[in-house]
């Protein structure tokens, strides 16, 4: 299974005042700390998963073991985490992982665009990049991540500023990070997305979080 990182309890300015009205207003989160996998599930992983628990696999597969696994829904997701002993992140947790520990900057490098044609036909193999602060890779590209939360537009206006947790009831599950198939294939840290929790897309995936055990 893939390795995971310390994220120390911290604070962090989530949101951004120059994105979507839906990643307004900006405000402060502090987060226990936790544990995330470097990178995002893959092929492999998940196949392990599969042989033990006779769970439906995925109706789209990459062919190389080392690309993430892809067209999973929010209940497949939860199922690997559980079957793992984790769990997805937080909306919150995943912006301030993405984060890598700087303060403001639009994606997990800095702020300039990073070139995103290497991946023209499907996701690239993880891990192939360069990790961001903390040690993470391909967060804001190579395939949406679901997070555990439900999705609601106005959150941001209500959240706790202690480890929120998103809205108690919803529709859609929110997403995070970029996709190989889009033209603008890296988003933004701040930039949120949802679909339905069954929907099951070529180009989602998921990563796992860990708590953390001092």
């Amino acid at each position: 299974m893939s390795r995971s990182v310390l994220i120390p309890a911290t604070s962090f300015l989530m949101g951004s005042n120059d994105g979507a009205d839906n990643e307004r207003p900006v405000h402060r989160v502090s987060l226990d700390a936790f544990q995330l996998a470097v990178h995002q599930v893959t092929n492999a992983e998940y196949d392990l998963f599969l042989q033990a628990t006779g769970h439906p696999p995925p109706p789209h597969r990459n062919p190389h073991p080392e690309q993430p696994v892809v067209a999973v829904s929010w209940f497949d997701a939860v199922a690997y985490c559980e079957w793992l002993g984790g769990r997805l992140p937080t909306e919150a947790e995943w912006e301030c992982a993405a984060r890598g520990g700087a303060e403001g900057m639009l994606y997990p490098w800095g702020n300039d665009v990073r070139d995103g044609d290497r991946w023209p036909d499907g996701p690239a193999p993880v891990g192939g990049g360069t990790p961001n602060g903390y040690g993470l890779y391909d967060l804001c590209e190579n395939v949406h991540e679901w997070c555990s939360d439900w999705y609601a537009a106005d959150y941001y206006a209500l959240s706790p500023g202690h480890d929120p947790r998103g809205p108690d009831t919803g529709t859609r599950r929110v997403s995070r990070g970029g996709s190989w198939r889009h033209r603008l294939k890296v988003s933004r840290c701040a930039a949120r997305s949802s679909i339905p929790p069954e929907y099951r897309y070529a180009d989602y995936g998921f990563r796992v979080a860990f708590p953390h055990r001092a």
